[in-house]
């Protein structure tokens, strides 16, 4: 880790803002936190855009977001085999080889996981058009950081890192409240840095790490990217 975690015992996280407040002082602490030079703080929707929010307001900076889509199993969405990410009018998408070799062992064809991405495509279009209509800020030459609510895989973060990278960010930096310690350390192998305030030897779940875990809708996404 390139930040150091919260000091134990860890306290749960009463909700997203809470969390985005908490790794936003987290990160203005660390060393070289002051000195970051007109980063972009992205967070990952939806999940990831309360917890940026409170990251940019630490920071002083604007608030922007990076759609991404989990590409969950047929019959199981909730177990990822990879994840496609847009921004600025660019995609990335990731896969998890080992769990797609995995899934054609046991019989999912080509065609069923073709589905689920293209179907994932299209829900990430119609974000896209919802929450940035507009011009997005250049990544290319930017301090880039990409903050999620929390990650069980990793795959949606490092869709969202590949795409930084070929979009020509000079750095990434993973921000996350809570996640695997494993997940935090493969991370490691793709983004530059990784801030995570308590990477568990073993979460099985987001939720885990939070009291109020509710869904966000496009509603509340866009009333806080209207807040900026």
């Amino acid at each position: 880790m390139d930040y150091t975690a919260e000091p134990k015992p860890w306290q749960p996280f009463l909700d997203r803002d809470d969390a985005g407040t908490r790794l936003g002082r987290a990160l203005l602490e660390a060393p070289g936190g002051k000195g970051l030079d007109r980063p972009l703080v992205l967070g990952l929707a939806r999940g990831g855009v309360p917890v940026a929010a409170g990251v940019a307001r630490a920071l002083g900076v604007p608030l922007g977001v990076l759609v991404v889509r989990k590409l969950g199993v047929p019959g199981s969405p909730e177990v990822a085999f990879g994840a496609v990410a847009t921004y600025a009018g660019a995609a990335a998408a990731v896969h998890l080889e080992q769990t797609v070799h995995e899934l054609r062992r046991h019989g999912y064809g080509a065609r069923e996981l073709e589905q689920v991405e293209q179907e994932e495509r299209a829900e990430l279009a119609r974000r896209q058009a919802l929450y940035a209509p507009e011009t997005q800020d250049p990544a290319a030459g930017r301090t880039v950081l990409l903050c999620d609510d929390g990650l069980a895989t990793g795959a949606t973060m490092r869709a969202a890192v590949t795409l930084m990278r070929n979009a020509g960010a000079a750095e990434v930096l993973a921000c996350i409240p809570a996640a695997p310690e494993k997940v935090c350390a493969e991370l490691l192998t793709v983004a530059d840095r990784v801030a995570c305030l308590q990477p568990w030897p073993g979460l099985r779940a987001v939720s885990e790490a939070y009291l109020r875990f509710g869904q966000l809708g496009d509603a509340g996404v866009l009333a806080l990217l209207g807040g900026w």
